[in-house]
């Protein structure tokens, strides 16, 4: 089997087994009495509730993370080592999980205690303020990840190639795309992936460039794929998808307000309020993306294959497009031509064979 079949299935089945395993701690942590147990320990200590709630989320997730510590070693560090896909070592790996980790922590804290104070205030409608407040923090993590969240992994400086500079920028203009600059970030001293985006919201927008993609491609084929990612700005994507996205989180929460009493009685739990519930609704959450993520790829591949129309449609660099398919396919071991079920899974992009067949 091709390297990149090999490195795709790993994936795939890594992705099903930590989603699995993560379900059945969580259902294991309920039945067998640990979440009650561990929720009377942190609430003798700690009477009042919001305080508590970390504290509760603190030790399940330092106690999944060590548990889980092994199998996303071998997902995240050991299979792109075996692979030849990354070039960090163990040490700088670590601080990088400990640092998401930390990151997650928080982010998580905010939006439940956010859940919490709802819960407690508006009776009937907390599904729909809930979903509103995450989709709220959606954004605003969407216009600091280029300030705060990704300079806490790689390194910016601006793009010091005045020529490709200049090319972006005009093509930016020419497309009725705002960006503040064009950064390059250092991928290589981490992963040998290649990878280019369009960041941030309003005034922190940017083009960010992998030194590792800077390096190996042609300015053609750089300026097609920022052209696809401009396409999602001009053609309304990120806009479409925050509504999508926004329409599952609502969903999401409507389905816990209407099952989660019979539910919640099954388990042994009187009210999502009670912290030991905890655990409940996130089972609830994943069970939902497990069946809503499918469509959102669905959807997702059809903008992508806008995107990339007007892309050649503007730029007219269809063996760039071709070109650089074939090289980021091969950097970054793409499965290249999925079995329909994989795709229908796994896949918000559209297979590379496809994309090529579509530009031909």
């Amino acid at each position: 089997m091709p390297d990149a079949k090999r490195y795709a299935a790993i994936k795939y089945a890594l992705a099903l087994i930590e989603t699995a395993y993560l379900f059945i701690l969580l259902f294991a942590f309920c039945v067998f009495g640990f979440s009650d147990w561990l929720a009377q320990k942190v609430c003798a200590v700690i009477p009042l509730k919001y305080p508590a709630a970390a504290v509760f989320l603190a030790v399940i997730c330092s106690f999944y993370a060590i548990l889980n510590f092994p199998l996303h070693f071998y997902n995240s560090f050991a299979i792109e080592r075996k692979f030849s896909l990354a070039s960090q070592k163990f040490g700088s790996w670590l601080v990088d999980q400990i640092k998401a980790g930390v990151l997650a922590f928080i982010i998580s804290v905010i939006l439940l205690e956010a859940f919490y104070y709802v819960l407690a205030t508006y009776t009937h409608t907390w599904w729909i303020l809930i979903s509103a407040f995450w989709i709220f923090i959606s954004i605003v993590l969407a216009k600091l990840a280029p300030l705060v969240i990704i300079p806490l992994f790689f390194k910016y400086k601006k793009l010091k190639k005045p020529s490709l500079r200049e090319r972006i920028v005009s093509l930016a203009g020419k497309m009725q795309v705002k960006i503040i600059d064009v950064f390059e970030i250092d991928f290589s001293r981490k992963t040998l992936k290649a990878n280019a985006g369009f960041v941030g919201i309003g005034k922190t927008r940017r083009v960010v460039l992998a030194d590792t993609l800077k390096d190996r491609y042609t300015d053609d084929e750089i300026e097609v794929i920022l052209a696809h990612e401009f396409a999602h700005y001009r053609l309304g994507h990120l806009m479409k998808m925050v509504f999508l996205n926004s329409a599952f989180i609502l969903l999401s929460f409507f389905v816990i307000y209407k099952t989660s009493v019979p539910v919640l009685g099954w388990f042994g739990y009187s009210s999502l309020a009670d912290i030991a519930a905890m655990p409940v609704v996130f089972m609830y959450l994943i069970i939902s993306g497990l069946i809503t993520q499918p469509l959102q790829n669905y959807i997702s591949r059809r903008l992508e294959r806008n995107a990339d129309a007007l892309a050649l449609e503007v730029t007219g660099l269809r063996e760039a497009f071709i070109s650089v398919m074939d090289k980021l396919a091969s950097q970054n071991l793409s499965d290249r031509k999925p079995h329909p079920l994989i795709k229908f899974f796994f896949f918000d992009h559209p297979p590379i064979d496809e994309r090529i067949k579509a530009a031909g």
